[in-house]
């Protein structure tokens, strides 16, 4: 495996890393442990931003017209890197509740 296909998985691994993270924050965070929440929050948004940057870095790619390839691999990274970022926002949101919810 080699050029748009190792990048492309290489993306679905690091976000997919990430979403896990971000899942497993939220389970934390239920269960009242936040400083293992926000821990998990951070690890996943180190590799999210791996995904991220090779990402990037096909867009430029093809804006300076080197690459111009798409196909369902690619989609697929893409559409895992946009679930990874909707599922941080949701556990950025599910870990704010649940500190509320752990005051009362």
């Amino acid at each position: 495996m080699e050029g748009l296909e190792l990048i492309a998985f290489n993306i679905i691994s690091a976000v997919g890393t990430a979403r896990s993270c971000y899942i497993e924050a939220i389970q934390k965070a239920k269960a009242g442990d936040f400083k293992s929440a926000e821990t998990l929050i951070g690890e996943g948004d180190t590799v999210f931003n791996e995904g991220h940057k090779s990402h990037a870095e096909l867009l430029q790619e093809e804006a300076n017209g080197s690459r111009g390839i798409v196909n369902l691999l690619l989609l697929h990274a893409e559409d895992q890197l946009m679930s990874a970022e909707g599922f941080k926002i949701i556990a950025l949101e599910f870990i704010d509740v649940y500190k509320k919810f752990n005051k009362k």
